[in-house]
């Protein structure tokens, strides 16, 4: 259940706004919790670059609320970063309907650990990130240990200095949030810490693959008429082009932001642009010269 929160000891007697403050108290204490572990944090991006790669897959795996987190972080990174749905994949024990309801027993079941990671044909080049609050949640705990009999390599997110999951990974972010504000519910600041550190695991390993230039998103697809003009936005930002010079490009492109920038900053045309982005692996800044 872990520690008894000595400050919200008295919650149910407390005006609606003096609760609401001490949860904003207690929240404001997590991102100091989550910095302390950068170092490692930085470890793990490096990690998850390295297998992707070499064409592996990021695959979180967790229960109840952990499993959540890595489920919403998986699926907001092709909308975001333009990448196959397959490349970072979130793993919850119970499937579907976990995710819509409460399946908790389901993180007991270690068999049902290593049927899903079958299921997903999870191979020595993916990287797995355990996710698990107590760091003791036998799903989790039996999915690392499958994946390292085959040779993944494997993190674990938790925030429990203790969690034994720890022994079985390559590399542990172990965030110790403190008491929860009702004792035992690590759907609040432990689910934030995870949803943190996830944060920072997707954004940054993209970033360092390329998905970005500047701080814009120049890997979204125009799979809809609100991402073209999504678009057309971020190609005017990176290149303070003309509208109408933004349009005519990325209608020669067909809407390939990358693309686009390119050949507006470098004054080339669009096979040059690509075969200039194909020669630095798809990252803008090193298309454009901008670092080594």
């Amino acid at each position: 259940m872990g520690q008894r929160n000595l400050n919200t000891l008295d919650l149910d007697n407390l005006s609606t706004i003096d609760i609401l403050k001490k949860i904003n108290d207690e929240d404001k204490k997590v991102a100091y919790c989550v910095e302390k572990q950068l170092k490692n944090i930085s470890k793990a991006v490096d990690l998850i670059v390295k297998s992707l790669e070499k064409g592996g897959r990021l695959i979180y795996v967790g229960s109840g609320t952990s499993g959540k987190m890595g489920v919403i972080d998986a699926s907001e990174c092709p909308p975001t970063f333009g990448v196959d749905d397959s490349m970072v994949q979130g793993i919850i024990s119970g499937g579907d309907e976990a995710l819509r309801g409460w399946l908790e027993h389901t993180e007991d079941n270690e068999e049902l650990a290593v049927e899903d990671l079958k299921k997903k044909d999870v191979n020595s080049r993916d990287i797995l990130v355990g996710i698990t609050a107590s760091g003791n949640t036998p799903y989790v705990k039996a999915a690392i240990s499958y994946g390292k009999k085959i040779g993944c390599r494997a993190i674990c997110v938790m925030c429990n200095d203790n969690g034994k999951i720890k022994d079985i990974c390559d590399l542990t972010i172990s965030v110790d949030v403190g008491a929860e504000v009702i004792m035992g519910s690590t759907r609040m600041k432990a689910g934030t810490a995870q949803k943190m550190i996830l944060n920072m695991l997707s954004t940054t390993a993209m970033i360092k693959m390329g998905k970005t230039y500047s701080n814009l998103m120049v890997n979204v697809r125009p799979i809809n008429a609100k991402l073209k003009n999504r678009i057309k936005e971020i190609v005017q930002l990176a290149t303070e082009a003309d509208y109408k010079v933004v349009e005519e490009v990325l209608k020669k492109t067909d809407y390939d932001p990358k693309t686009a920038i390119v050949v507006i900053k470098k004054g080339v045309n669009v096979d040059e642009a690509k075969v200039l982005l194909k020669a630095n692996k798809g990252i803008v800044g090193k298309a454009l010269n901008k670092f080594n």
